[in-house]
């Protein structure tokens, strides 16, 4: 018989514990009219290249950093680097 009161015991539980997690809470952003609460963005030329690979893009300089990105992209046309090695 006390086997069965601690076996119904962990089965309430159990299921009170399972219906538990399934709970979800409300979760709302609380905007404030005008102000920004992010990280401000940079420009992608005024970081760094990286210390490895074949970045030649000067920081802060655009038209080199426009300039690796359209030869990377280049490279990455399949038709282009198959064919026209």
């Amino acid at each position: 018989m006390r086997r069965l009161r601690v076996a119904a015991a962990l089965l309430a539980g159990a299921a009170l514990l399972g219906l538990a997690a399934c709970g979800e809470t409300e979760q709302v952003v609380v905007y404030k009219q005008g102000k920004y609460q992010g990280k401000a963005d940079s420009n992608p030329w005024d970081n760094a290249p990286l210390a490895y690979g074949h970045a030649t893009w000067k920081k802060g300089d655009k038209a080199s950093w426009e300039n690796e990105i359209n030869t990377r992209n280049l490279s990455q046309n399949e038709y282009r680097r198959i064919y026209n090695q």
